[in-house]
């Protein structure tokens, strides 16, 4: 019920936002760009939620409920943070592979973790983009100082009743 509640707030916003519109053109503009978006990532969350459906179902749920499931405890965030880390690419792979992992039997705070430490250091990025424009000290500085969020954001959802 709440995603109900949720989209019809989202599309009664949007309808707000096209109606304080106020031209023709500035709609046409905004309609081109919003069409554009979902012919673009349309085809991503198709793909990558049929993966992830895939994913669960493939996924050996015992091996997924020892070492990121109920038992798991801080063991659990710690591995969802090193698996986040590995992780390649963008968020359409990641977030279905967490969605696997969650119907596999995996925990809310592992893969927080997990997304986190994706968000935050995923090699693919950290190597092909940040290191390039940035710099390897700069990158040394920021891992250093972000390395506890995951577990952090982790050890908190492990304590969310």
């Amino acid at each position: 019920m709440n995603i109900l509640i949720g989209t019809i707030v989202l599309f009664a916003l949007a309808g707000w936002v096209w109606h304080r519109l106020e031209t023709v053109d500035r709609r046409r503009e905004v309609w081109a760009g919003v069409w554009h978006m979902l012919r673009t990532n349309l085809p991503r969350m198709m793909v990558s939620l049929t993966s992830a459906g895939l994913f669960a179902e493939l996924l050996p749920q015992e091996i997924v409920r020892q070492y990121l499931g109920d038992t798991s405890g801080f063991q659990g965030v710690a591995l969802g943070m090193a698996l986040g880390i590995i992780t390649p690419g963008g968020a359409f792979v990641s977030f279905a592979l967490a969605a696997g992992a969650i119907a596999a039997g995996a925990t809310a705070p592992a893969m927080i973790a997990y997304l986190t430490a994706w968000a935050l250091f995923s090699l693919t990025r950290l190597m092909a983009e940040e290191l390039a424009f940035l710099g390897p000290a700069f990158i040394l500085r920021r891992v250093a100082v972000s390395a506890p969020i995951p577990l952090i954001v982790g050890s908190l959802a492990l304590m969310w009743p």
